[in-house]
């Protein structure tokens, strides 16, 4: 058997090509495309190359998260003056705004005033939640457990938080993040500043946790399998049942640096668990700013969290509060 400890995967398996195992009723018809193998595929993972299958829910998925992409893109290369140069140059800074704050809860706002956002939206959405149904359908298939589509949606939740819970009890859809990538940090900055340094919330400290611990968590049980590969350790389900030397020696090696003795299958509970809450809990702290915390420093103040400052000067008044928030 051929030794490798690089961290990359140097042996590649050949196999017959496996089109996966016929579903009842289905078999593999409505499977596209013939397999085949490619060599940079097998450098990070399986080496075999299809057969697809989309299916209803995937192809409408596709559809209409194509048409938001396009609604978007379209939008901000208008924004430029359909200037290709423009375009490309400035695109890590070009947004398709939501809504203005005075507009409120328009149920179809103006195309230019935030119409486009609204539809680019709620196409958006549908993608998404088109596309947890395509991974719940396929598990159930499978006979696999529901795990991925219940992970997949925490990630959901936070995503309808910040575009659409929020914004409809804040009673504007100027609450809402824009589209594009550096407006979206900007508008993140700038939200926390508005409402008192977010780093104050709890449930943005949880989710600070729970993100650094599942990507610890994640790391370690990588490197772990990683170190014992050579020994069979990515044999995951077989070392569960049947315990070989790769296994003993991860379980002795996390009882000597850890201190507790993680299992083939609880380390992925842990991850799992982890990975979940970080976008749950950062949720939760989401809806409850502006909602039922208007300042989280004076909130951490006022419950023992963070110290308190002497004032020097006159008080500052929120600029928002004089504009009557247009």
């Amino acid at each position: 058997m051929p030794e490798y400890q690089n961290i990359f995967t140097q042996v590649q398996l050949r196999g017959p090509l496996y089109p996966g195992i016929p579903l009842p009723g289905v078999g593999n018809r409505e499977r596209r495309g013939t397999p085949s193998f490619n060599t940079w595929a097998g450098i990070i993972g399986d080496a075999q190359v299809g057969p697809i299958y989309l299916g209803f829910f995937g192809l409408a998925s596709i559809a209409f998260g194509f048409a938001a992409f396009e609604i978007i893109g379209l939008n901000m290369w208008a924004s430029v003056g359909w200037s290709p140069v423009q375009f490309v140059r400035q695109l890590p800074w070009l947004a398709l705004e939501p809504p203005a704050p005075g507009a409120g809860l328009c149920v179809i706002c103006p195309l230019q005033q935030g119409g486009w956002w609204q539809i680019a939206g709620l196409f958006l959405t549908t993608s998404v939640l088109l596309w947890w149904v395509r991974i719940y359908r396929r598990a159930k298939a499978l006979g696999m457990g529901t795990h991925a589509a219940w992970a997949f949606l925490s990630a959901i939740w936070l995503f309808l938080v910040l575009g659409f819970i929020r914004p409809l009890l804040m009673g504007s859809w100027g609450e809402a993040v824009p589209f594009g990538i550096f407006p979206h940090l900007d508008w993140t900055a700038a939200f926390s500043l508005r409402y008192g340094n977010l780093f104050y919330n709890p449930f943005h400290m949880l989710s600070i946790v729970f993100l650094y611990g599942s990507t610890l968590l994640f790391a370690m049980h990588g490197a772990t399998i990683l170190a014992v590969s050579r020994l069979g350790g990515e044999r995951e389900i077989e070392q569960i049942v049947d315990r070989g030397t790769a296994s003993e020696r991860a379980a002795l090696f996390w009882r000597w640096t850890m201190g507790f003795n993680a299992t083939m299958e609880s380390v992925h509970r842990w991850a799992w668990w982890f990975a979940v809450l970080t976008p749950l809990v950062g949720g939760i702290g989401i809806l409850l700013t502006g909602t039922a915390v208007d300042n989280w420093y004076l909130w951490a103040v006022k419950h023992g969290v963070a110290p308190g400052y002497p004032h020097y000067g006159p008080p500052v008044v929120d600029p928002a509060l004089l504009t009557g928030g247009k």
